[in-house]
């Protein structure tokens, strides 16, 4: 089998993590769409395995979690009249959970926005942690039976509300209404008022929209494969959580969170991504013998 070389391996996944879109990558790194394609699609899901074994145990005291839109192949209002639409066309959510002080992702789940989304992001936030945590999210109500239904009791969980006026009849088309004020409304336990914030959360949102092409707005760079979108949000998290180093502490957020105590670079990345190439094509053969 024919296989890249090493640094044009990590040259492709590099600008895949900082914001180029994969025709301007296949025209620098001189290969081509579908070779950049394959090489996403390996490394997402060999991201995806990693980021769910060994990011476990987490000691965290803040967690903050939010929603970010993005699309597939045509916008929701699009998507019924679209020439050709493709499985999960229409607007994508991506759910993210943020430990307030590592600023480590902790998990995630792409999909719609209803209660069922809301449920499996706490359920498998809840199996990561290894103590009590202060939860902060916004008012989207499908976390309130979400929080409960995985937490119970066992959780200091608020909801921030933020208040906006109306915003200028010339910025309204692009640009948010201001923000006048926001309401903090304790849920269960005895959330601390000083911590009850979704900033870094929604800070990291900026990031993830200036890193993955798919999520900048006004762009013909939306994902039109929901499966590419979702393989491309693994690599980046796990990038983030391991290579990236973070300004806030000087060390990425895997290292802030004690998950591990080295720097990975872009390298690890294509370690990571042969290590579970060779390990399903041994899960396969073996299947293959046993059926024999």
């Amino acid at each position: 089998m024919n296989r890249l070389p090493l640094d044009k391996r990590i040259q492709i996944l590099s600008m895949l993590c900082e914001g180029s879109s994969m025709r301007s990558i296949s025209r620098v790194a001189g290969v081509s769409i579908n070779t950049v394609t394959k090489l996403l699609v390996d490394a997402g899901a060999a991201c995806a395995a990693y980021h769910d074994e060994h990011v476990r145990n987490l000691n965290c005291r803040r967690i903050q979690c939010d929603e970010i839109w993005s699309f597939c192949y045509a916008k929701a209002k699009n998507a019924p009249t679209a020439k050709t639409p493709a499985d999960g066309a229409g607007d994508v959510w991506t759910w993210t959970s943020l430990d307030a002080d590592s600023k480590l992702i902790c998990n995630w789940i792409v999909g719609g926005r209803g209660a069922e989304y809301a449920v499996a992001l706490m359920d498998d936030l809840r199996s990561r942690l290894a103590n009590r945590v202060q939860l902060t999210t916004d008012g989207h109500r499908a976390y309130l039976e979400a929080v409960e239904g995985a937490f119970g009791g066992d959780v200091d969980y608020a909801m921030l509300v933020k208040l906006y006026g109306e915003a200028p009849e010339s910025e309204k088309r692009y640009s948010p209404a201001e923000c006048i004020g926001c309401r903090k409304t304790p849920i269960e336990g005895q959330p601390d008022k000083n911590h009850i914030s979704t900033s870094y959360v929604e800070r990291h949102n900026l990031t993830m929209r200036m890193s993955m092409r798919r999520f900048t707005r006004l762009t013909n760079a939306f994902s039109k494969k929901i499966e590419n979108h979702c393989h491309a949000v693994a690599l980046y998290y796990v990038y983030y959580n391991f290579v990236r180093t973070h300004k806030a502490h000087k060390l990425t957020p895997a290292m802030a969170a004690g998950i591990t105590d080295k720097l990975y670079e872009m390298a690890d990345i294509v370690r990571i991504t042969d290590e579970y190439l060779a390990a399903q094509e041994t899960a396969k053969r073996k299947a293959e013998w046993d059926f024999c």
